[in-house]
């Protein structure tokens, strides 16, 4: 990311793994936490961020841009919790972004295509005729994909797709991270 990035207007904040999950944690233990203290600092907003704060942020948009796997599910999941427990104002003010890295490559002679998942996938090599020759790859993460694929898909305005993190409800999202990441294990086995 770092190298396909363009460096005039883009940062890159890498994280070691997945962050502490806030919901369970105590804010002392949060505020103490060296990748949460990065965010933070990266961002330039303050703990307990208010609408003026945001004005002062570092950078217009703030991307979380993970694997498009399980796991990079799981990390998206833990920033967006922290992001709506500390910093809701960014998600207020439209700030707060998820890339969306394709899951596959596909190679039809000299023509690539990159699809988000399997029925995107699908779709591709359904409109290709019988007897086409295709390649197929299946990026387990973004780490295997060239600075030049990542630029392509995910990190040049032009070609990338962002979503936009909004807040419909303020009830809804408190219950649903609390649900997903709260204490209660039990909360996530519901119907």
């Amino acid at each position: 990311a770092d190298t396909g990035r363009d460096s005039n207007t883009q940062a890159i904040l890498p994280l070691r793994g997945k962050i502490l999950n806030v919901e369970k944690a105590q804010l002392l233990k949060v505020l103490g936490n060296n990748e949460i203290a990065n965010i933070f600092k990266a961002i330039g907003v303050p703990p307990g961020a208010v609408m003026e704060d945001v004005e002062k942020r570092r950078y217009g948009k703030v991307i979380v841009m993970t694997d498009a796997d399980v796991d990079g599910s799981h990390i998206r999941t833990l920033l967006l919790t922290f992001i709506f427990r500390h910093l809701r104002p960014l998600v207020e003010n439209g700030c707060i972004y998820i890339a969306q890295p394709p899951l596959y490559r596909i190679s039809i002679g000299k023509d690539v295509h990159y699809a988000q998942d399997d029925a995107a996938k699908e779709e591709i090599l359904s409109g290709l005729a019988a007897n086409r020759k295709y390649e197929v790859t299946r990026f387990k993460g973004l780490g295997e994909m060239t600075p030049q694929q990542l630029r392509d898909t995910t990190l040049d305005p032009k070609t990338r797709t962002l979503l936009q993190v909004n807040i419909e409800s303020q009830v809804e999202a408190d219950q649903t991270f609390t649900q997903l990441l709260g204490k209660d294990p039990s909360e996530r086995y519901l119907s």
